[in-house]
């Protein structure tokens, strides 16, 4: 990827979690777990700002000692439990637009709850996105689950079907449709396109594809235990 090309990072970690209360400054692996977050974002290359944006004073604090920027504390409309966080997206974009009179070539969100990603990961999708030909870059992984061959809907009468039957006779799932797992690696955007448009879906959009080790997504304590499970295990 290019010197010239500008990205910043953000992390978004908003209080209140509910599947595991005190989520983003858990301690995990002897950090609290947004910590990673910083670390991960300060070590890939091409990146000149980590920016945290929050609506807690605790996680601010937190953030700021493991050297992130927290410039601006999130609103209370942006942090309950159903705000998209495409509008903390908008948010934090506005902020940096203010800030420094534009926007950079590319917006980097670093979820707080993929502590087991590399600065690798963040850097492969940097430099897909700096191609030029995608709106956002997402992360994936291998799916353990397809919808064309093992999940199934429950209808009304109970009985179960496929979540999507498939045009033809389908035994094995190695010979269903590919399909992936989207995962809370990284995600990178073009500001311009976040600002005017509702989703990442309504643009074009490309994956890079991360080891399932590294993809897991902390949402629950048994998601942390099996992370803290896996980096012991790696070390």
């Amino acid at each position: 990827m290019s010197s010239q090309y500008d990205a910043v990072a953000f992390i978004f970690a908003r209080s209140g979690s509910k599947g595991l209360p005190g989520k983003n400054i858990r301690m995990f692996a002897g950090k609290p777990l947004i910590a990673w977050a910083i670390e991960h974002a300060h070590a890939a290359q091409g990146i000149r700002r980590v920016i945290v944006s929050t609506d807690s004073e605790e996680i601010a604090a937190v953030a700021a000692q493991y050297g992130a920027e927290v410039p601006f504390m999130r609103p209370s409309h942006l942090a309950k439990d159903d705000s998209p966080e495409w509008l903390s997206w908008r948010h934090a974009l506005e902020f940096i637009r203010k800030d420094e009179g534009s926007f950079p070539d590319a917006m980097l969100s670093v979820p707080v709850t993929a502590p087991l990603r590399q600065p690798v990961d963040i850097e492969r999708c940097l430099e897909l996105f700096s191609k030029g030909d995608a709106d956002v870059v997402i992360t994936v992984t291998d799916a353990h689950r397809n919808p064309y061959f093992n999940m199934v809907t429950m209808q009304p009468s109970g009985s179960v079907g496929l979540v999507i039957p498939p045009t033809s006779c389908v035994n094995r799932r190695q010979d269903a449709l590919e399909v992936y797992d989207m995962t809370t690696v990284a995600y990178v955007a073009d500001p311009q396109f976040v600002m005017i448009h509702e989703s990442a879906f309504a643009g074009r959009v490309k994956a890079v594809c991360v080891p399932i080790e590294r993809s897991i997504d902390i949402d629950t304590l048994l998601d942390f235990e099996m992370a803290e499970f896996l980096f012991t295990r790696g070390k």
